[in-house]
């Protein structure tokens, strides 16, 4: 396991899920999925029947994500993990902190991300088509594949850790790191549910988006860092007897 202890490797999994949930592409679509429907005078449960099928979607893609980067890092690294390997991973995820820091948000006035306009204008098609739960399942799976340029820096991070761990601890881990990506969704979802204006939601999000950024970028470079050192500083130190 290296120098991550039990409950350093479940705070290491917090915090790249703390990360992930400032990503702002799921919610994004299912406010216009939520949109639409109301648009369309949906029926209260059905609207709370097709947001519920997108969160579904996107809960079991972040945690199929998680458990396929796990498998296949577990089948191609050596039992213990090589420094080099922490380092380039460290790097990385500081290297998408600092992108995220400067791209995610476009520079224009709302909501508008970082996507291609091209698959943007895809996303909202198939809001505006999606009439039903199966549909909206399919669409909350499209909208985690969409955001992985950046949400893959927090899923590998928790999936080099967790294949250091005891089975039951993996699977703790990968629903740790599902529910806690997946709350700020959730609690849209709720709000939306509970009768809250889109207007008032996407004005918050709007008002805070350089807040957002500025957090899921410094999560990212915070995790990235706290990694590196551990993993290969006080390794480093401990080969060289720097403790001594």
């Amino acid at each position: 396991m290296g120098n991550f202890d039990t409950a350093s490797s479940f705070a290491i999994i917090l915090l790249a899920a703390l990360t992930h949930a400032s990503f702002q592409l799921s919610i994004s679509v299912l406010t216009l999925l939520s949109g639409h429907a109301l648009g369309r005078k949906t029926a209260h449960l059905r609207l709370l029947r097709l947001s519920g099928g997108f969160m579904l979607g996107a809960g079991v893609m972040t945690i199929l994500m998680v458990s396929f980067v796990a498998y296949l890092l577990q089948m191609l690294l050596p039992a213990t993990t090589p420094a080099i390997i922490w380092a380039a991973y460290s790097g990385g995820v500081i290297g998408v902190g600092v992108s995220v820091w400067l791209f995610y948000w476009r520079r224009e006035p709302g909501t508008t991300l970082w996507i291609p306009r091209s698959f943007a204008r895809h996303l909202a098609d198939r809001a505006k088509a999606t009439k039903n739960s199966a549909e909206t399942f399919g669409l909350g799976l499209t909208s985690i594949i969409g955001e992985l340029l950046f949400t893959f820096a927090p899923i590998a991070i928790s999936a080099l850790v967790l294949i250091r761990l005891s089975p039951e601890e993996q699977l703790l881990g990968i629903l740790l790191y599902a529910g806690v990506s997946l709350l700020p969704l959730l609690v849209v979802g709720l709000l939306i549910g509970g009768g809250h204006k889109l207007s008032d939601i996407q004005r918050w999000r709007e008002a805070n988006k350089r807040f957002l950024q500025f957090v899921a970028g410094g999560g990212l470079i915070i995790l990235g860092v706290f990694v590196y050192v551990q993993q290969v500083v006080v390794t480093a130190m401990s080969v060289t007897g720097g403790y001594q």
